[in-house]
């Protein structure tokens, strides 16, 4: 672990940083801008490489009350009780569809991607309020689209962004910022685990699909992780403007970055329809309607030719 904070330096507490990830590569952005970093991990020892450059590293399971309360405890001490940011970045990806979820899986994604980060913002706001500083959510594109196959991702998402409003102007009166990064496309570890189709699944007939699905993150306008992690760092850095004008300058509440962003900002702006044709045309799932079809024909004319017989 490294030295507490020396005077005058801003500090950033970062969770979920294991490597390849969104995460880590924050940390090291804010690193290289001067700030002090900790960043967390539920695994402390994969963080040897950002302990090796001065950054401190410390133990977090944002899913566990009493690691919450240790990790509050060593920051608390690293920081003398000041806390400029707090990137909630830990995550879960759920990729099934919602016909198929296990509702115990539903649960476990919940925990870490909205209770989790409830429960951090929570924890560290006394620092926060101490440093007037600045709550980072990670949330995604998948908050305002129909991202097939990934309902419980989707909600999850969703929650971060509906929480994250109210959370803003609840702060607001004791100087504490919040922004949520809209996330697009970003390149990480997310796809390194393909999952096959429960057996029996509504979607075995486009199976394919399926799993083209769970490596589109990965392969459709992906932004290079230092890159998003950069662009984040330097918006969380900008100086305060009037709330009108924080839309063209200064620090942004909502920060839409990564491949696709700005496509799915538009079509936020032009209607839901549009969001809803692009999901499916990206998705293929005519490919389903017309198998589904043909499979409905082929059994209404059985019927018609064994009754004749």
């Amino acid at each position: 672990m490294a030295t507490t904070l020396t005077a005058g330096r801003k500090s950033v507490l970062i969770t979920g940083c294991t490597p390849g990830g969104i995460g880590h590569a924050i940390a090291e952005a804010f690193h290289a801008k001067g700030v002090f970093v900790i960043a967390s991990a539920r695994r402390i020892e994969v963080l040897e490489d950002l302990a090796a450059k001065g950054i401190a590293t410390v133990q977090l399971d944002v899913t566990s009350k009493e690691s919450i309360a240790k990790c509050k405890e060593e920051v608390t001490t690293l920081t003398s009780g000041k806390l400029d940011f707090l990137v909630n970045n830990a995550g879960r990806t759920h990729t099934v569809p919602a016909t198929d979820l296990d509702m115990d899986d539903v649960r476990a994604t919940y925990e870490t991607n909205v209770f989790g980060l409830m429960a951090m913002c929570q924890a560290f706001v006394p620092l926060l309020i101490e440093a007037q500083g600045l709550i980072i959510n990670v949330a995604s594109l998948s908050a305002v689209v129909p991202y097939i196959f990934g309902a419980s991702y989707c909600s999850s998402k969703g929650a971060v962004v509906s929480y994250s409003r109210c959370l803003r102007q609840e702060l607001r009166p004791f100087g504490v910022r919040v922004t949520v990064v809209m996330a697009g496309t970003v390149r990480s570890n997310i796809a390194n685990k393909v999952l096959p189709l429960v057996e029996g699944s509504l979607y075995e007939p486009v199976a394919d699909l399926y799993e083209k699905r769970q490596r589109y993150s990965q392969t459709n306008n992906t932004m290079d992780t230092a890159v998003f992690a950069n662009r984040v760092v330097n918006n969380a850095l900008r100086p305060e403007v009037p709330l009108l004008l924080r839309a063209w300058m200064g620090r942004r509440d909502w920060f839409w970055c990564g491949g696709m962003s700005w496509v799915v900002w538009l079509g936020t702006i032009l209607g839901e329809w549009i969001s809803d044709m692009g999901a499916w045309r990206t998705f293929g799932l005519q490919k389903l309607k017309d198998y589904l079809v043909k499979k409905r024909i082929e059994r209404e004319q059985l019927a018609k030719t064994a009754k004749q017989e």
